[in-house]
């Protein structure tokens, strides 16, 4: 058995055989991709969910994070079609958001438009302290 050196993968080879190749590119989540940010008294959530119906998503809040969980439909292949590439990914997906201030939970709105869903939490308004004047005794 012949001995073999071992060489670290350089850089750009890490680069053009793992990250950036087809395969691994199809399994990428490249379409969860959220933005979120506050707009007046509002956090909103913006995310790309073309080709998914309002009934096939689940948005939920719970303990300061944002849970969005859904499925775009399978399609069936044809198959004297010739694909060259097949990206659009199917089937199911989740993403979890930790949220960055308290929103209040009753008033949340989700709605889909132009196949982008807009998740728009009123932030929680705070309640201003009450003051209270507390005595001062002598100890005894």
């Amino acid at each position: 058995m012949a001995i073999q050196r071992w060489e670290p993968l350089s850089l750009s080879d890490f680069f053009e055989d793992e990250v950036l190749s087809p395969q691994r590119a199809q399994k990428l989540p490249l379409d969860l991709a959220v933005d979120l940010f506050e707009e007046e008294n509002n956090l909103v959530a913006n995310m790309n969910v073309a080709g998914v119906e309002p009934e096939d998503l689940d948005v939920t809040v719970e303990d300061g994070y944002l849970r969005i969980a859904g499925s775009r439909s399978e399609v069936n292949e044809v198959k004297d079609k010739n694909y060259y590439s097949k990206q659009i990914s199917r089937g199911s997906f989740e993403k979890v958001i930790p949220l960055p201030i308290e929103i209040e939970k009753d008033s949340i709105k989700a709605e889909i438009e132009n196949g982008i869903l807009v998740v728009t939490m009123p932030k929680k308004q705070e309640v201003a302290d009450k003051k209270k004047k507390v005595e001062v005794t002598k100890k005894k």
